[in-house]
């Protein structure tokens, strides 16, 4: 292995001041609720609602905004992603009166949360397809009550209109004008206006990050997301430009993002290099993308592409991209991926937009454990069982014999008063 351009290491930021801030953010907001709750939309939004509600009047204002073909891009994708969520859900099944012994019927049920809060990010950009991204597969898995919420525009206290439509087209019972750490906070302890939540999902910046990490238990969460990241395999075969701009794709996103090359072919290699600076000289958000490509880019070459799939596997990337002339002779060997796009015709971006897998994934390695959001986050696989008089009496002297050995004489005692009655 030969590292051809090398990137920074991340080094564990000091975390303490971060923690502190949203601790008394969340605290704060728990105690003072919608008091809190607006100061902070203020403050940090610019946001003088009177309700965080938004109005059917607000979503009809935000549609007359948006040009035709734009609702209609909208509708499109949500489309796609609306279908590829209700196939996944057909593939998960209860069980029903499987029996291990006579008498012993178990089985499982598939339950959807109640409730959940979709958080759509703004910031720098307006990531409204975000929106499509996790309310679809809520309404797809069933969750009765599916909130959205997002920050306003600073100056207008409204949400940007192609996120506000894009709420709509996915489908959200409610939909509320508030974001940051203060909205997590809210979602999960609830405020006279805001009811709280089972579960909250969705990416935002440090602050809703860490609001997320530390409501999880008083609510489920999808993951603790970091900054985004590509990595791709590439033999030589393909086209260093659309490498270059594949990387730079996601290098934009974030001065703290990843865009990563491993590559079987040095010329190759220098070529994307070569792209990448090209593409960065005319490229309208290479501020931020070139800060992200000179301080975490990274072009490795690799002697094989067995190689290749061991960094992969390692790096557990969010994005994995084959960019080979024969993408199925590894793909089977790479098991750590938020998601994988197969072949060259295939970009990340389709993901991110259009294609219809979801493009909320698991960053920072957390794909060693986990996938991204999908229908099956808001399920849960709850369990049951029954047994026969007959069946009971047989189980409950090894039920005794077990509790005995661990101690708990009164686990023993409520199968030995049913085995006895």
């Amino acid at each position: 292995m030969k590292i051809m351009k090398e990137a920074r290491v991340r080094t564990e930021e000091d975390k303490k001041k971060l923690i502190q801030i949203v601790g008394d953010m969340i605290d704060d907001v728990k105690n003072r609720k919608d008091e809190a709750l607006r100061e902070y939309s203020q403050r940090f939004d610019g946001s003088k609602r009177e309700s965080f509600l938004v109005s059917k009047e607000e979503i009809q204002e935000a549609y007359a905004q948006l040009s035709p073909q734009e609702i209609e891009d909208l509708k499109k994708a949500a489309s796609h992603i609306r279908a590829f969520a209700k196939a996944q859900r057909e593939t998960i099944k209860p069980l029903e009166n499987f029996s291990p012994a006579p008498g012993i019927f178990l089985g499982h049920r598939i339950i959807p949360v109640k409730s959940c809060c979709c958080y759509v990010p703004g910031g720098n950009y307006p990531l409204y397809s975000t929106a499509l991204m996790l309310i679809i597969p809520a309404k797809a898995a069933g969750v009765a009550r599916v909130a959205a919420c997002s920050p306003v525009m600073k100056g207008t206290d409204r949400i940007n209109p192609k996120t506000l439509v894009a709420m709509d087209i996915a489908g959200a019972d409610e939909i509320y004008g508030v974001g940051g750490a203060q909205a997590i906070a809210a979602f999960s302890y609830g405020t006279q206006e805001i009811q709280p939540v089972d579960m909250i999902v969705g990416p935002g910046n440090q602050y809703v990050t860490e609001a997320k990490r530390q409501c999880y238990g008083q609510v489920g969460i999808d993951f603790v997301a970091g900054p985004s990241e590509v990595l791709v395999i590439a033999d030589g075969s393909g086209t260093p430009e659309i490498v270059a701009a594949d990387l730079l794709a996601q290098s934009e996103h974030d001065p703290n993002a990843k865009g990563m090359l491993i590559t079987t072919d040095e010329k190759f290699g220098q070529a994307v290099i070569e792209a990448v600076e090209k593409e960065l000289s005319w490229l309208s958000t290479a501020a931020i993308a070139e800060q992200s490509w000179q301080t975490y880019g990274e072009v490795v070459l690799a002697e094989s592409l067995e190689e290749a799939v061991q960094i992969a596997n390692a790096y557990a990337p969010e994005h994995l991209e084959l960019n080979l002339s024969d993408p199925d002779s590894i793909k089977d060997r790479l098991y750590n991926y938020g998601s994988l796009f197969i072949g060259e015709n295939t970009a990340e971006v389709f993901g991110d937009y259009a294609s219809g897998t979801n493009h909320t994934l698991p960053t920072l390695r957390a794909a060693r454990y986990t996938g991204g959001v999908w229908v099956g986050t808001f399920l849960k696989t709850c369990t049951h069982q029954s047994m026969t008089p007959e069946a009971m009496k047989e189980l409950a002297p090894l039920v005794e014999r077990m509790a005995q050995g661990e101690g708990l004489m009164g686990h023993a005692q409520a199968a030995k008063v049913r085995r006895e009655k």
